[in-house]
């Protein structure tokens, strides 16, 4: 069944990809795989963490951007590749996605994406996952953790790969670094600071966002890493349309709002997680995978 699942969705994702210059719905996707759309809603939103709507919006949204960069197609054009029938709706929802014009972010010449095609794997999900599988992750993992990167880029706002991945080394080489494998799949990722009891990124693969794995980071940080520490991390503020989720996530995980921030030119909000908040936080279920800082 799980793997009939991870089939259906990776067709729809397909679909999209193949008609990301067309307005693209629910109703279309589900007429071309000849499947109930009320049943693909579902799946598609348990498996990608986003509706078909929003997901075709945002690869839209990052298709358009990259063509602002490396193309003169005229705006306008853009507009239309996307789905929008005119200049102004395209400028209104791409300004409130990468808060700047469109005119604006071709003359930054910056492009970076707001989401990347998803490709989920077949293999069966293990549903025992604990917080003793969390390891220190090694120079040989850094593949496999930037494919994860790849895969939940829509919580990483201006996200630099190439600064990562030198970033990246380093937290590996501090014991910095931890990640969560189900076989031969990355999990979930985590890097963090012991000086400042900060998460400095943490990702949760799509098909496991609903099995608690960031609790289960949360629960190795304060039981064996940073004990006795306050837990802090940095997000989307509230109403950035940006944002698929993470704040509410990081309430629901006991986190409460602090300063409001500006990171690498985005804004963001610093949230913090006291022991006593994180001892009475129930797990429901529903955790997710992403902040918008990188390391």
């Amino acid at each position: 069944m799980q793997r009939r699942t991870v089939h259906i969705v990776s067709q729809a994702i397909r679909y999209i990809e193949e008609h990301l210059h067309e307005k693209i719905d629910l109703d279309m996707v589900a007429l071309a795989l000849h499947y109930s759309k009320y049943h693909l809603h579902r799946i598609f939103t348990k498996a990608v963490g986003l509706t078909i709507h929003d997901y075709a919006k945002r690869r839209q949204l990052t298709e358009a951007a990259k063509l602002l960069v490396f193309s003169e197609k005229p705006i306008i054009e853009l507009a239309l590749m996307s789905g929008y029938e005119s200049q102004q709706a395209f400028t209104d929802i791409f300004k409130g996605m990468y808060k700047t014009s469109p005119g604006e972010f071709r003359e930054m010449e910056n492009f970076y994406p707001l989401q990347l095609e998803i490709h989920l794997k077949e293999e069966h999900v293990k549903m025992d996952l604990t917080k003793d599988s969390i390891r220190f992750a090694t120079l040989a993992d850094v593949d496999d953790w930037m494919e994860l990167v790849s895969l939940t880029i829509d919580g990483y706002p201006c996200l630099n790969k190439a600064d990562y991945i030198a970033n990246l080394h380093q937290y590996i080489v501090d014991k910095k670094a931890l990640i969560l494998r189900d076989d031969n799949r990355t999990v979930g990722v985590m890097g963090f600071s012991q000086e400042t009891g900060s998460i400095d990124f943490l990702a949760v693969h799509p098909q496991y966002r609903h099995l608690g794995i960031t609790k289960l980071f949360l629960d190795k940080l304060a039981d064996e890493l940073l004990w006795g520490k306050e837990i802090t991390l940095t997000t989307y503020r509230a109403g950035d349309k940006a944002d698929t989720g993470w704040r509410e996530e990081y309430r629901r995980l006991g986190f409460t709002e602090r300063e409001l921030l500006v990171e690498y030119g985005y804004p963001t909000q610093r949230f913090v997680l006291l022991l006593e908040e994180k001892e009475d936080t129930k797990n429901d279920g529903n955790t997710e995978k992403s902040i918008s800082k990188e390391f």
